[in-house]
């Protein structure tokens, strides 16, 4: 009987066996050329995102120079980050004054630049295909060697200064006027969200403007009862986009200060003095550290973004 049993036993587990292969079987034919066609990126995932990811967690906690093994440091990195490094913390100060300007100047301009494009001008087609062209462009090599050059000592913007009898200063040298001409950069990249901001406006129901209309309100309190509250979920959009990428900016900064930041740091942007860490100095383990601390930083201003826009990001679907 306990022979019968045992033998029984086995049949259910060979019968499990073949019909847990059968599933398997099925679902590959199933999901197999898809995940076929995914193995490019996959691999693209796993070895050139995932693996350095990792990898650079891990370097953040040595010593590294590219030219000898990895030492494990511990927490020295950040250590030396947070309470030692005066460099770091300028180039900290100039990345925040960078994005809290760039930033809401863009979308200022964006938004407005979209609310006329919205009231139907001539040649709006064109128009808006001009206005998006820089952001095409992106923040190229090309452009910021151009930008360079239009602010430089003998530049356009000083030739025209002297049209009207001013002299202007050198502005990429001056450490007043440096990163004003890196926020113009970004300013002028306004294309982006101006295209997003005019699909927006083009969401919004026409006939709350009538009946606005109907009832006295002007062009201002328009806009700021009707537009700006039922805008505000792309304006939240595009405030998180533009800022992420804002901390992000790298090569107007390099370009224009021929990769020293300078002058005097008034150009030291984060992810700049990451690159000289790392390229420059070779501290490969704490240029590691460097860049968790700025997933760190743009991580909580998301948060950050994402915890207050319930007090001021309206959603029509939330009136009731």
């Amino acid at each position: 009987m306990v022979a019968s049993t045992v033998a029984e036993r086995g049949g259910a587990e060979r019968v499990a066996s073949r019909s847990l292969t059968t599933r398997v079987a099925r679902a590959f034919r199933r999901n197999g050329p898809g995940y076929l066609f995914l193995t490019p990126w996959l691999i693209g995932f796993f070895g050139l995102t995932l693996g350095p990811t990792i990898a650079s967690l891990v370097l953040s906690f040595t010593n590294y120079s590219l030219l000898e093994p990895p030492t494990w440091a511990g927490l020295e990195n950040y250590h030396y980050a947070f309470f030692e490094d005066g460099d770091l913390r300028d180039a900290v100060g100039v990345t925040f004054s960078y994005v809290l300007w760039s930033v809401p100047l863009k979308l200022a301009i964006a938004l407005g630049l979209a609310m006329l494009l919205d009231r139907g001008i001539r040649a709006a087609a064109f128009f808006r295909a001009v206005f998006y062209l820089p952001s095409l462009l992106g923040a190229s090599v090309a452009i910021a060697v151009l930008w360079r050059q239009i602010f430089g000592d003998q530049g356009l913007v000083n030739h025209v200064l002297a049209l009207f009898g001013f002299t202007g200063p050198s502005w990429i040298t001056h450490p007043s006027y440096s990163l004003w001409t890196l926020v113009a950069l970004a300013v002028w990249q306004f294309g982006s969200p101006m295209i997003i901001f005019l699909a927006g406006l083009r969401q919004i129901p026409t006939d709350l403007y009538e009946a606005a209309a109907m009832d006295g309100a002007g062009q201002f309190r328009q806009f700021y009862k009707i537009t700006l509250p039922l805008l505000t979920p792309v304006v939240f959009f595009n405030l998180v986009l533009q800022a992420i990428d804002a901390f992000k900016a790298f090569t107007p900064a390099f370009i224009i200060s021929s990769g020293t930041g300078g002058p005097i740091n008034s150009t030291l942007f984060y992810t700049l003095y990451l690159y000289q860490q790392a390229f420059g100095y070779f501290r490969m383990g704490y240029a590691s550290a460097l860049a968790w601390l700025l997933l760190v930083i743009i991580a909580v201003f998301t948060a950050v973004a994402f915890l207050t826009s319930r007090s001021w990001v309206y959603y029509q679907d939330e009136a009731h």
